[in-house]
């Protein structure tokens, strides 16, 4: 067992034991509820590297003491599942662990699909990639699906300090004294990555010589080496890690380019290149939007060609995308209006779909007064017609503001003026 890696042998044995996915495992949250209701249902989880997938699966078959087994996608065989069966059947049930799951053959698949339909075999499927894009409409029609986030700093501090601390499987059998900056960069490097800052602890504390009096000290020079990133400290002005993240979206917002390719600069020496495409993507779309629609798959560009490149090439188009950022015009129409819809909805101002807008390809749909009165725009000038799309209860109601930001949404705001003034000039 002291063979495997630290962050293997600090998997949760127990769903009291995962650490963050709260939304997932907190009190009266889904999970909790099937291990409370002893019924664990067959799902899929996916989300990033490093949120505890699998650690997640395995400690919710053992929190039922349910046999588990696990195998990935790619590598084992059918044969292997088959095995699995023919253990479940022996045993009543089974928990199947499948890393890769999205990779998941039609023959693989065709032989599973109804073990998973008679509860036979629970299947917990892991995957980095979306659900809904990656693995086949049979096995996910069968499957829960649980989105997993990457893990909050005081979570992944949570981690260290336990796998430091633990006397069985962590590194508690040692004298170590991990230094609170250390703690801290090991928690911000990672990323929101567990795995990550489990393995430059156990680095840090593996190749760091023991002090005079036998002790591990770790300090903030040890952290940066084995997690292979410099530390926001370092700055020279003190700036904590997410004040930096702060000013770098906020210069950008505020069209200041040589402050948005100061922060860059900053962001780029602690080689924290996630959180810069996070924010450039973000700010393309949130402060840029329709004054420039472009900025936001630009960026997208961006950040891959970085990716590709690595540091110090990557900050080539890093640069080109900021400045553009920075100098477009502005405008958070779209998505503002997007809250004012979800707030309504929230509050409970909806109402039913106008009987005319409603589905009405099915037989007696005419009968029930489905699709009635319903005027095709393309049959009419201009491609548009004035008739009422939102519900009884809110058909007055404005969500979309334009600006005069950028030369579309100049355009867009132009369309939706002639049609406000055609409606206000007519009445349904």
């Amino acid at each position: 067992m002291k063979q495997k890696p630290l962050a293997f042998r600090m998997r949760p044995e127990h769903i009291d034991d995962i650490i963050g996915q709260d939304h997932l495992v907190g009190d009266g949250k889904i999970l909790s509820r099937m291990i409370q209701a002893e019924r664990l249902a067959s799902m899929i989880l996916f989300g990033p590297p490093g949120t505890g997938k699998t650690s997640m699966a395995f400690a919710l078959a053992r929190s039922l003491q349910l046999p588990v087994r696990m195998l990935n996608a790619v590598v084992d065989k059918k044969k292997d599942m088959e095995i699995v069966v023919e253990e479940a059947k022996m045993n009543g049930q089974a928990v199947l662990v499948l890393d890769e799951v999205h990779r998941l053959d039609k023959a693989k698949q065709d032989f599973l699909l109804p073990h998973i339909e008679s509860n036979l075999i629970t299947l917990i499927g892991c995957t980095t990639s979306n659900p809904y894009h990656s693995i086949n409409p049979a096995i996910r029609s069968r499957c829960h699906l649980f989105e997993l986030y990457p893990l909050k700093i005081g979570d992944i501090k949570t981690a260290i300090k336990r796998a430091s601390e633990n006397e069985q499987y962590g590194l508690g059998s040692q004298s170590i004294e991990l230094k609170e900056e250390a703690l801290e960069h090991l928690a911000l490097a990672a990323n929101g990555d567990m795995r990550t800052a489990l393995n430059g602890l156990e680095l840090a504390v593996s190749s760091t010589p023991k002090d005079t009096t036998g002790k591990v000290v770790i300090t903030l020079d040890a952290a940066e080496e084995c997690m292979q990133k410099k530390s926001f400290s370092h700055d020279k002005d003190g700036d904590a890690h997410y004040d930096v993240l702060s000013a770098f979206q906020k210069s950008i917002r505020g069209s200041d380019a040589n402050a948005a390719l100061h922060y860059l600069g900053r962001l780029i020496e602690a080689g924290d290149l996630d959180s810069i495409a996070r924010r450039m993507i973000v700010c393309a779309y949130e402060d840029i939007g329709l004054a420039n629609p472009q900025a936001g798959p630009r960026a997208v560009s961006a950040v891959q060609a970085a990716e590709r490149l690595g540091f110090p090439e990557a900050r080539i188009p890093l640069a080109v995308a900021i400045v553009e950022l920075a100098l477009s015009p502005k405008s958070n129409t779209a998505y503002k209006a997007l809250d004012d819809v979800l707030s309504d909805i929230r509050s409970g101002k909806s109402g039913d779909v106008p009987a005319h807008l409603k589905d009405s390809h099915y037989q007696g749909a005419q009968k029930m007064g489905r699709g009635v009165d319903y005027k095709y725009p393309h049959n009419f000038e201009n491609n548009w017609v004035n008739q009422q799309y939102l519900p009884d209860t809110i058909k007055n109601k404005k969500y979309y503001k334009p600006k005069d930001s950028g030369k579309f949404e100049q355009q867009l705001k132009q369309v939706h003026d002639k049609i406000q003034e055609e409606k206000n000039n007519t009445r349904f």
